[in-house]
């Protein structure tokens, strides 16, 4: 089998396409915007509570490394059967 180019157009017909193509002085009146919910808010303002928290983690694992912590019982099984009723 033989290829010719016979009576083949060799123009490329995507050459003829108009380009789009935005100006570059254009000016988009398109701005960004960001809201803050007011939970999140929040969690920025009570940075005391992160503070509050590292010390009491601290000291429990001060306590744990001593042995000086223990833990009440009775009061993990109280928790453990409100967990699980509800």
């Amino acid at each position: 089998m033989k290829i010719t180019s016979y009576n083949v157009n060799s123009i490329n017909p995507y050459n003829k396409q108009p380009k789009n193509v935005k100006s570059i002085d254009s000016k988009s009146t398109f701005a960004d915007k960001i809201e803050i919910s007011t939970t999140a808010k929040e969690m920025s303002v009570s940075s005391t509570y992160s503070t509050e928290r590292a010390e009491k983690v601290k000291k429990l694992k001060e306590e744990i490394q001593s042995g000086e912590y223990k833990v009440d019982a009775r009061k993990v099984a109280e928790d453990m059967l409100r967990y699980y009723r509800y």
